[in-house]
């Protein structure tokens, strides 16, 4: 059984104008940090921010969803207005803005019940695939649950707890925002051996870490499955 989000990773090509703009734009604060990757605390997954070099890498064009109180939304409109070319769109009684980080990461700030003050979750994580018959399986066999699917077939919602996963053929969405390649994320799980069993003959590789199973799936990215 598949719990929480632990992390999502997002590759940076320069570290200190990224980890600049998300101190002084989303108001995160560093958890950790080293030479090559630093690790916000955005509520209780860390957003990482990772120089290029290594495997697993960050993801690229990453179009990824954070929590926000539903009343602090007004503000945060106020406050990047002047600065960023936002897009607005509501679902259901719940909306949305999005704007892009300086590494082409389109981020979503989303209305949600959360207690906050300001950025307290990732809910959403999209990854781009090559094909929806293939990865769809894939990540209902580890334990996501299908919840919608797009007019179009190019795109379905998934989710596990808190936490949607998309997974896209490739095109452009709202705020012209793709799917990430290469997306390095962690899921808290009950047994993350034998959800790694269930998957291995479909995975491109299973390896073991430090607390727990990292599964990389047939489009390149890395999911860890941490034991909790």
């Amino acid at each position: 059984m598949l719990g929480t989000l632990e992390w999502l990773a997002l590759e940076a090509k320069y570290i200190d104008r990224s980890q600049a703009f998300y101190e002084a734009f989303l108001d995160l604060a560093v958890r950790r940090e080293n030479e090559v990757e630093v690790a916000f605390a955005a509520g209780d997954p860390d957003l990482i921010l990772r120089s290029p070099g290594g495997v697993p890498r960050g993801g690229v064009h990453t179009h990824y969803a954070l929590s926000i109180p539903a009343p602090e939304y007004d503000q945060w409109y106020d406050r990047l207005d002047d600065r960023f070319d936002l897009v607005e769109h509501t679902f259901g009684d719940s909306a949305s803005l999005y704007f892009y980080d300086p590494d082409g990461n389109c981020v979503e700030l989303g209305q949600s019940s959360v207690d906050g003050p300001g950025i307290d979750g990732i809910f959403e994580v999209v990854l781009e695939v090559e094909s929806l018959d293939r990865a769809v399986p894939f990540y209902e066999a580890i334990g996501f649950e299908t919840v919608d699917r797009g007019e179009e077939r190019t795109r379905v919602r998934m989710t596990t707890g808190s936490l949607a996963l998309e997974l896209w053929e490739p095109h452009l969405g709202i705020a012209d925002a793709r799917g990430g390649l290469h997306v390095d994320f962690g899921v808290a799980a009950d047994d993350p051996a034998a959800i790694a069993d269930r998957v291995a003959n479909d995975a491109r590789r299973i390896e073991e870490t430090e607390k727990g199973v990292r599964v990389v799936d047939r489009d390149g990215h890395y999911l860890s499955l941490v034991e909790r």
